[in-house]
């Protein structure tokens, strides 16, 4: 009799368990603010004070969809393990585990030039060691693309969350580009195409 209510009480605590995965699928795919994602202390509220061990066993469940749960943290400081705090603090965000396929990306509502924008700005902030001033942004995008629509790109990059703008007129990169853009990979791809152009302009110095 021991054995089965000890049964019936593993039983009962993997049924609960598992209601609060769904819930928090519910509550993370389930957009309710202009930005997606919820905050740690709004997973907790919800889900109760294990609700970090609830979203890794969601991470689980997703992972055969090519889905992930990523965790953004407002620092953005990864030397650290964060705290309790740090987490109840940060932004949590389902999102892909691998890039689109260009295919894919226009599908989902983004212009291919648009999104080319997104990138060489993504890529000039990194370089500059993670803020730019707008002005040089600006000045770079009007190089690239249609000046008319610089501001408006600007603009929407930063109401999706790619980008944030302090009272200075600096921009940095926001919570979403932390979550979405692998900035090591950016930056690799970008020095390739420069090394590549050096070693043709090497072999036809004419060029």
């Amino acid at each position: 009799m021991e054995k089965d209510g000890e049964q019936w009480a593993l039983t009962e605590e993997a049924a609960a368990l598992d209601r609060k995965v769904r819930r928090a699928a519910r509550i993370l795919f389930y957009r309710r603010h202009r930005q997606p994602g919820v905050k740690g202390w709004e997973l907790k509220k919800a889900l109760g004070r294990d609700y970090r061990r609830v979203v890794g066993l969601l991470n689980q469940r997703l992972e055969s969809l090519d889905l992930q749960v990523r965790v953004v943290h407002e620092t953005g400081d990864t030397s650290k393990e964060p705290g309790e705090e740090e987490y109840d603090r940060a932004r949590f965000y389902v999102t892909l585990k691998e890039p689109l396929s260009t295919s894919d990306v226009v599908l989902s509502g983004w212009r291919i030039d648009d999104v080319a924008a997104l990138v060489v700005t993504v890529a000039y902030i990194v370089s500059r060691e993670g803020k730019a001033p707008r002005r040089e942004v600006e000045t770079l995008l009007k190089e690239k693309f249609p000046s008319w629509k610089t501001d408006y790109n600007l603009n929407r990059f930063i109401r999706m969350g790619y980008l944030a703008e302090d009272e200075n007129g600096v921009l940095y990169l926001d919570w979403r580009s932390m979550a979405e853009i692998d900035e090591g990979l950016l930056l690799r791809l970008i020095l390739g195409e420069e090394t590549e152009m050096l070693k043709a302009r090497q072999k036809n110095p004419a060029a």
